[in-house]
């Protein structure tokens, strides 16, 4: 899958693909079958390895024929039953007994928004690094400091990438602490576990049930959460922080790659920052692309919270079907984005030359501010306040364990 009006969109690869989805499914329902045989509910010989039953060729079938029931999960168990029927009938009649639409999509949902959670915990990883390096170098280096678009007081760059570096912890605790918590999604139909119950005996044994689905799956056990969506508004909001982060570093960049100010220029690759017609250009490309999806997510998240506030019922009536192209978008674009965050830090020129001259030019006023607070101070002293604890702070706290 590659988005062309999304430039980039392959650094995501297969993530939240339809194959991708597909095969989420097919491990839930899997998942469970061996749930229900382990817990004697379904007989030994329903035991049976649904890998490979439905596969990426699929996609396209499953995709159209969703329409007629509104959600993929109807046109997949055709298949499944259909192919596990020519060898294994018992397999096909325990298929998804007890389950509903909404279990197996929500949870499949889970295991693919799991995957692109992991991508992004190593790009603000190999981000995080990376920060940290430039705190640490250029904490003595001098520059302008700007507020409201004007010259303000002056700083060290060290400053401005140890303020990079905590946007980007901060949203590496809210990803840590929505990953870690990803649950299953099994209620039966109407949220009740009612069928479930009917084929264990008791509650009792369907919590048993559920969690061996679960750990199976390797995600938490929750009771039926059909129209209590902060799972997905959850994980929807941690991403935001992330492309939140991304964007304040893009932003920085991009203010400073302009010619007449030239302190930040991207890494060059051959064949990037290139024009159609204009052979002087060398455009700050990563960083555009990643702004642009921090002006995208945001959105992306609103709409997630939109439907989990028109829930209604045992099972929202739109609300849940527009979850789906939502989260993946956003997921999808966040791992993008990530990524082209990664690089952009990773081969970020620091034109030390250009702070300095800029700096210089600011003066005297950028240093009117000091001369009213300390009238008797040297005309070169600097006027840094904190900021080496600031710095420090910022790299203690990078570099402290984190699960």
């Amino acid at each position: 899958m590659s988005d062309l009006l999304w430039p980039g969109d392959d650094r995501a690869g297969d993530l939240f693909t339809g194959a991708a989805v597909l095969a989420a499914m097919v491990r839930v329902e899997a998942a469970w079958l061996d749930a229900l045989v382990l817990s004697g509910v379904a007989g030994p010989d329903a035991r049976d390895d649904l890998t490979g039953l439905v596969g990426p060729d699929d996609v396209d079938t499953v995709a159209r024929d969703s329409e007629a029931g509104g959600n993929p999960v109807i046109p997949l168990l055709k298949l499944l039953r259909a192919r596990l029927k020519e060898r294994n009938e018992a397999a096909a009649a325990a298929l998804h007994k007890g389950l509903t639409s909404q279990d197996v999509l929500d949870t499949g949902l889970v295991l693919c928004l799991r995957d692109a959670l992991d991508r992004v915990r190593d790009d603000l990883a190999a981000q995080t690094a990376t920060l940290i390096g430039l705190a640490e170098h250029h904490r003595g280096t001098p520059m302008a400091g700007r507020t409201l678009t004007q010259h303000a007081v002056p700083i060290s760059f060290g400053l401005k990438a140890a303020g990079w570096l905590t946007g980007v912890l901060d949203a590496r605790d809210a990803l840590s602490a929505t990953a870690d918590r990803l649950p299953v999604q099994i209620g039966g139909a109407a949220g009740s576990l009612a069928a479930p119950v009917a084929l264990a005996g008791s509650p009792e044994a369907v919590r048993d049930l559920v969690d061996t689905a679960a750990d199976a799956l390797g995600l938490l056990y929750r009771t039926p959460w059909h129209t209590a969506r902060a799972p997905l508004t959850g994980a929807a909001d941690a991403l935001v922080t992330c492309t939140d982060a991304w964007g304040r570093i893009a932003n920085d960049v991009l203010v400073a790659a302009r010619p007449e100010i030239h302190e930040l220029t991207e890494g060059t690759v051959f064949g990037r920052g290139g024009s159609s017609t204009m052979p002087n250009k060398q455009n700050p490309v990563l960083a555009i692309l990643v702004r642009r999806a921090a002006l995208a997510g945001p959105p992306l998240a609103a709409t997630l919270h939109t439907a989990a506030a028109a829930a209604v019922d045992e099972r929202p009536d739109g609300g849940w079907h527009v979850e789906w192209a939502t989260l993946r978008t956003l997921a999808r674009h966040t791992v993008t984005a990530g990524s082209q965050t990664a690089e952009l830090l990773a081969g970020l020129q620091v034109e030390t030359a250009w702070m300095t001259a800029n700096l210089a030019a600011a003066r005297p006023g950028i240093d009117a501010e000091q001369r009213s607070i300390a009238p008797d101070a040297a005309p070169d002293e600097p006027y840094l306040g904190a900021t080496d604890q600031i710095i420090d702070a910022a790299i203690t706290r990078a570099k402290e364990p984190h699960c």
